[in-house]
């Protein structure tokens, strides 16, 4: 039957009309119909077409799932091995690999040494790697309660994800809760021990840190919500009063000995806030009295820490970009905005990250003293291709490339954004500005047609916007002016709890209020000449330092301008200049303070407290087995460096930073340092 005839190819099978249904169903009729679909089938075969031609077509709906089905169920088939395979197996298959043993982990090296707990430690996490929880919500978060809206799975962000913008964005007013809205941090080591499942912060820290005998009565997290402006976490949470009367009470249940804090990245200036705050009169202070750090405190083992810093939140807050958003936009132009989804992506992340006031604490300071002008920077000179990198086996590395002559031209991270690559390069007296300070805002359609994801700049207006373009280049002096025209609300909340300046003379009264506080340059450290002071960071990562930026195509309720992922040159790749840091912080933020501005008696150290600059040289991992790496000089995951957590562990256990080597550098820091006139 399947078979054809010589030369009936291509001609259908005539089918002739069915007879009555008396006469083809006989009794019941379900026979024929039987057989009248097999031969249907059959005729169907013969003509080549499948046999499930008649069910539903696979689309691409089907495609997915299937992948997604396929994802998932490889997933979970490998997490079984991975639980039910032996302990020892991933060390063997890593050591196999590498050729050797691996090394003992900081903590069982050093209590194999001798070494015991001996100081209380405290750890003071950066921004956004603490988690928070809902305690109350809108109609849409109800079943909500206790859970974590930051950290965790971040399920709620693909489930209800305006939702979720709502309820972590704070009031725009008062930098506050919301109406109707209460988010908490969470509280214990597990606030941040991980960021999300096996993405860990501070858990491989204290792992080793319990090795020597630490365990949760002498270790404390001190999580606070750090959406907030510092001062706020005290007004709303009593977070720095909490933070004063666990270390009072560690210090007291352990004998007298004081504790040694670990801040990271944000949490470097949260706790210089915390310094100043504890020992000023109630009630803006914590009356704690001149003497509390002296007698409370052993250490400070800043890791990361921006103090003076970060030219990647300028950008966020100008235009909701970083280097990895920006790159992300010039692959697949729309992705972010409206033209795709609809859903406006990049609008409601600055919607909501504007009314963080805790990101203003990372708007650059010192100015041009510090960060450079127009024609020079601290760090004029820099050849990118130069990072010192570790081999394997530990060794530093140099990659010296011939320098061309196009490599040798100076680059002017000076000028930190400027509209188009040509008026980075060009001299200071060929470049023709407009001043844009006296334009006039509020002529633009957007205006009326944004208001579901409002951002400032719907209230600037297209002849704004191209003020703002026509001024070309901004300095870190004129960016102060650019954030006050382009976002005058939030600048003028945020200037309520921070400044960015350098202080003339720090006798006068105004310092002693609190908006200077986290701002090392305008604010004293504590009369505590017995502590220690240090700056732990990577390098050898290429760091965001200055930008390139384009206007963004005409389109309704779209961020008006962007980063130019077009303009490539000298450290300077998809719009954006690098220097020498942790692919975060420059070293100039994390590492000048302690290099100069606190080393020996100055006016911002006037005890003489004594500062240390430790810098981990960034090596990736060799295997995929070793994870995000034991010897990563990165943000993040130099929380996981050994070198650095042994480092911790020997002064916790009462070593100074002498003992543990002192200054250990790899970077022009010095140098760099300098370079800048600063009054000391």
């Amino acid at each position: 039957m399947l078979r054809r005839r010589r030369g009936s190819a291509g001609k259908r099978p005539e089918i002739s009309e069915p007879q009555s249904d008396e006469i083809k169903k006989g009794g019941n009729g379900y026979e024929s119909d039987e057989k009248s679909s097999s031969s249907s089938e059959n005729l169907n075969l013969s003509d080549g077409s499948s046999p499930a031609s008649g069910k539903k077509k696979w689309n691409c709906v089907d495609t997915c799932c299937w992948f997604v089905g396929c994802i998932c169920s490889m997933w979970w088939f490998l997490l079984f091995l991975y639980n039910a395979m032996p302990a020892s197996f991933p060390q063997y298959v890593t050591e196999a690999i590498t050729g050797g043993p691996l090394s003992d982990p900081p903590g069982v090296k050093l209590a194999k040494g001798g070494l015991k707990a001996k100081h209380p430690v405290v750890f003071v996490p950066g921004i956004v790697t603490g988690g928070l929880e809902l305690w109350e919500g809108h109609s849409c978060a109800e079943e909500l309660f206790r859970k974590r809206l930051w950290g965790g799975t971040f399920g709620e962000v693909y489930k209800r994800p305006l939702c979720w913008v709502e309820h972590m964005s704070l009031d725009n007013e008062t930098g506050l809760d919301p109406p109707g809205i209460k988010i908490r941090p969470v509280s214990g080591l597990v606030a941040a021990d991980y960021f999300a499942p096996g993405y860990f912060v501070w858990a491989v820290l204290i792992a080793n840190l319990a090795r020597i005998g630490y365990e949760d009565k002498n270790m404390y997290m001190a999580a606070y919500d750090w959406r907030l402006s510092f001062q706020n976490t005290e007004v709303r949470d009593q977070t720095l009063s909490r933070i004063k009367s666990n270390i009072e009470l560690m210090v007291a249940t352990s004998g007298g000995r004081k504790v040694v804090v670990v801040p990271h990245s944000m949490g470097a200036l949260y706790f210089l806030h915390f310094m100043k705050w504890v020992e000023a009169p109630a009630p803006m202070g914590g009356g704690g009295g001149p003497s509390w750090c002296s007698d409370h405190i052993k250490a400070v083992m800043n890791i990361g820490g921006p103090f003076l810093g970060l030219p990647k939140v300028v950008s966020g807050l100008f235009s909701a970009e970083a280097k990895d958003i920006a790159i992300a936009r010039g692959i697949a132009p729309g992705f972010l905005d409206k033209d795709v989804f609809g859903f406006q992506t990049l609008e409601h992340v600055m919607r909501m990250t504007r009314t963080w006031d805790s990101t203003m604490s990372m708007i650059i300071k010192g100015g041009n003293t510090i960060w450079g002008g127009l024609d020079w920077s601290p760090e004029d000179g820099h050849q990118c291709n130069n990072f010192k990198k570790k081999n394997i086996n530990g060794q530093p590395e140099v990659h010296n490339a011939t320098l061309s002559l196009f490599n040798s031209s100076r680059v002017k991270y000076g000028r930190l954004l400027s509209f188009g690559k040509h008026v980075a390069d060009l001299h200071s007296s060929e470049i023709e500005s407009v001043d844009f300070r006296g334009a006039i805002k509020g002529n633009n359609q957007a205006n009326t047609t944004c208001r579901a994801v409002w951002t400032e700049y719907h209230d600037m207006g297209i002849d704004g916007v191209k003020a703002i373009a026509d001024y070309k280049v901004y300095t870190p002096d004129s960016i102060f002016d650019l954030l006050n025209f382009a976002a005058p609300k939030m600048m003028k909340r945020g200037g309520a709890h921070f400044s960015y300046g350098i202080a003339d003379d720090l006798s006068e009264e105004k310092y002693n209020h609190f908006k200077y506080w986290s701002n090392p340059l305008e604010t004293k450290l504590p009369n505590a000449p017995e502590m220690e002071i240090f700056s732990m960071y990577g390098v050898g990562i290429p760091t965001e330092r200055a930008y390139v930026y384009k206007l963004s195509p005409a389109a309704e309720c779209v961020i008006p301008f962007q980063i130019d992922t077009s303009a490539e040159g000298h450290c300077l790749k998809g719009g954006v200049y690098s220097v020498d840091g942790d692919e975060t912080v420059p070293v100039l933020s994390a590492g000048f303070m302690c290099a100069k501005g606190w080393r020996g008696k100055t006016r911002f150290n006037p005890s003489g407290i004594r500062t240390f600059v430790r810098e981990y040289s960034h090596a990736a991992p060799t295997t995929f087995l070793e994870g995000r790496g034991t010897q990563s000089g990165a943000h993040v995951d130099i929380l996981g460096n050994f070198a650095l957590i042994e480092d911790i562990i020997r002064v916790a256990a009462g070593a100074t930073g002498e003992d543990i080597g002192g200054d250990q550098v790899h970077s022009d820091i010095l140098k760099w340092s300098e370079r800048i006139k600063l009054k000391l």
